[in-house]
């Protein structure tokens, strides 16, 4: 990852939160933040991993460090390898867990309690790739080789199994597809590109 796509990552995922990309909030909430601080330090370490200079200079160590800290302290479990797009939001802290080998679109939503999960064995072995724009409730489950298509919204507590469509919204266990009306009003401030 060069410098310039993490500075973007950062950026989208700071305006994300505040609709701000100056360097007073990024340091606002790199300091004071909670879900932020998580993202800053995780897109960091994605960064610095394997950078020669930047372990040379001990800066590696010390954003992993950093990462592992919030891991524990809010409750995210999310391995920095995980490939995850830009503006990532996550709207309250605690009981995340993702598997790093899970892929995230650009825009997604997680909330507080949600896991990313493996299947081990049967036709779904595997795990999920969330597209973008996509909502994803307060515990909700997706679990297996799963698509969760883009502007997809899965509902509170829901269990998701099978493949979401395009604009889908789910509810239930097992997940269950209701409407098409997806994820309009539940993922904004999406309207960064070129103003970061």
């Amino acid at each position: 990852m060069s410098f310039r796509e993490y500075r973007y990552l950062v950026r989208s995922d700071l305006y994300r939160i505040s609709d701000r990309v100056d360097s007073r909030t990024l340091f606002k909430h790199v300091t004071r933040g909670s879900a932020f601080k998580f993202n800053f330090w995780m897109r960091t370490c994605r960064y610095t991993k394997g950078n020669l200079l930047l372990n040379y200079f001990f800066y590696q160590p010390f954003a992993r460090r950093m990462f592992i800290h919030y891991t524990y302290k809010f409750g995210i479990s999310i391995p920095f390898e995980t490939q995850i797009g830009s503006g990532f939001y996550i709207g309250h802290f605690g009981g995340i867990v993702v598997n790093e080998e899970c892929v995230i679109g650009k825009n997604c939503n997680i909330s507080h309690g949600v896991t990313l999960g493996v299947i081990n064995r049967g036709e779904r072995q595997g795990c999920p790739t969330i597209g973008d724009n996509v909502y994803i409730g307060p515990g909700a489950k997706v679990v297996g080789r799963i698509k969760v298509g883009n502007f997809a919204a899965i509902g509170a507590n829901s269990v998701v199994t099978k493949d979401v469509p395009d604009h889908g919204v789910v509810v239930g266990i097992p997940g269950r597809v209701i409407s098409e009306e997806g994820s309009a009003g539940y993922v904004n401030r999406t309207d960064y590109e070129g103003k970061i």
